[in-house]
């Protein structure tokens, strides 16, 4: 029986309260979307197993594609010697067919998703959940400006508290409401979100509706991915809990078991010393 998974993640979902951050959990692992959810208090957890890596990397196109050809040149065939036709007459002249390259086999990755509350009356709590995170969506709502102002002090308090290199990409949640950059003044536009990702050495930025799905699995797996690309480098340590990534069996072997959704309140994170990495989580 194959292993379920090769490596697990820790992700964190911050950003401001009412931004969607639940909602964008619960499309992710279980598919679906509510209009109406109760205000995360403390963090909710959900886990999702996505592939990462070659073959299904080079659907995510631009970096990745390049990434991968260049990890993974494809064999040009040689040309054909004088007097021949090709591979046909290769063989029946008894020479041996030219090398094929090896199927790669799929990589997966379980993604250990922490939703944390965007309210300030819970920042002492959730803010402990960043430690051990490898990868971080920060997430804003394109018709509230608001909640795109308190990116930077949500990235100040994650890269105060996380490790060196944890990967971030933005979100502008419920585009479904926004219509194009002309269509409303309240909209952050494109443009915006892109060059403050530049400012602030942001991997990547992109649009999302928990409501109608679009471009939900995209950013998260775009973080899985850069997640896999620094397991690739030797970025991790595996053994080591704190870098947010390990492998499977580093523990003993992990049953991850169906997707599930576990409330944790504040008693419970008290409990817990406000850590987020009891128990196998990374």
């Amino acid at each position: 029986m194959s292993q379920p998974w090769d490596y697990i993640a820790k992700l964190v979902c911050i950003g401001d309260s009412g931004t969607g951050k639940s909602s964008l959990t619960i499309r992710l692992c279980e598919g679906r979307f509510s209009s109406s959810h109760d205000v995360t208090i403390g963090v909710e957890f959900g886990s999702r197993i996505v592939s990462v890596g070659p073959p299904a990397s080079k659907g995510l196109g631009g970096v990745f594609d390049n990434a991968v050809h260049s990890r993974s040149p494809s064999i040009q065939p040689s040309s054909p010697s004088p007097g021949t036709s090709g591979s046909n007459e290769l063989v029946a002249s008894g020479l041996p067919s030219p090398p094929r390259r090896a199927q790669e086999s799929q990589k997966k990755m379980k993604l250990s998703l922490w939703d944390t509350a965007g309210q300030e009356t819970y920042k002492s709590i959730t803010r402990s959940y960043f430690r051990g995170a490898s990868g971080a969506l920060l997430v804003f709502d394109i018709t509230r400006p608001s909640t795109f102002t308190s990116c930077t002090q949500w990235l100040q308090d994650l890269r105060q508290i996380a490790e060196d290199g944890i990967v971030v990409i933005l979100v502008g949640n419920k585009s479904d409401l926004a219509g194009d950059d002309s269509s409303s003044h309240q909209r952050v536009s494109r443009q915006a979100a892109e060059e403050w990702c530049r400012l602030n050495n942001i991997a990547r930025y992109v649009e999302t509706s928990a409501k109608s799905g679009e471009n939900v699995e995209c950013a998260f797996l775009e973080v899985a991915e850069m997640i896999y690309r620094n397991i690739e480098a030797g970025k991790y340590d595996l053994y080591d809990r704190r870098s947010g990534v390990k492998g499977y069996g580093v523990t003993g072997g992990l049953n991850p078991g169906p997707p599930k959704t576990v409330t944790l309140g504040i008693n419970d994170a008290m409990r817990n010393g406000g850590n987020g990495l009891t128990g196998n989580c990374c």
